[in-house]
C-alpha cells in the first residue's frame, strides 16, 4: 500500500511538472514496480482520480466555478461509460490493453513535443518581429 502511494505521489508531481496525466506515468509504475496487470493498474489509476476529482471539484466550488447540476449530469452518465468501458477491457486481451496504453502514451508524447517544438517557433518569431 504504501509502495502504491509513494508510487503515485512521484508520478503526479512528475506529470505535473512535465504537464500531463497522472495516469501516464502511474499505470506503467503500477505494472513494471508493483507486478499489477495492465487491466488491475488501469483500473487502480482510475480509482485513485475519484478523490483528486472530488476535492478539485470542492475547491473550485469555492471559486464560483463550479456548476453543479451539469457536473452532476456528467457524473451520472459517466457510469454508462464505465460500463462500456469494463465490458471492452474485460473482453481483449492483457495485451491488447497494453498495446493501446503504449498507443495513447505515444500520443501524448507526440503531442508534447510538438507543443515544445510549436512553442519554441513561436518565441522564436516574435523575437525575430521586435
Amino acid at each position: 500500500m504504501i509502495g502504491a502511494v509513494a508510487i503515485g505521489v512521484a508520478a503526479g508531481v512528475l506529470a505535473g511538472l512535465v504537464g500531463v496525466g497522472g495516469g501516464i506515468l502511474f499505470v506503467p509504475a503500477l505494472a513494471l514496480l508493483l507486478d499489477l496487470g495492465q487491466l488491475e493498474a488501469e483500473a487502480t489509476s482510475l480509482l485513485a482520480m475519484v478523490p483528486v476529482a472530488v476535492a478539485g471539484a470542492w475547491r473550485q466550488r469555492s471559486y464560483g466555478n463550479l456548476r453543479l447540476a451539469e457536473g452532476l449530469s456528467l457524473g451520472a452518465l459517466s457510469f454508462a461509460g464505465v460500463g462500456l468501458g469494463v465490458l471492452i477491457a474485460e473482453s481483449v486481451s492483457e495485451r491488447a490493453l497494453e498495446v493501446g496504453f503504449a498507443l495513447v502514451t505515444l500520443l501524448v508524447a507526440l503531442q508534447l513535443v510538438r507543443r515544445a517544438v510549436g512553442s519554441g517557433d513561436e518565441h522564436d518569431s516574435r523575437a525575430a518581429a521586435a
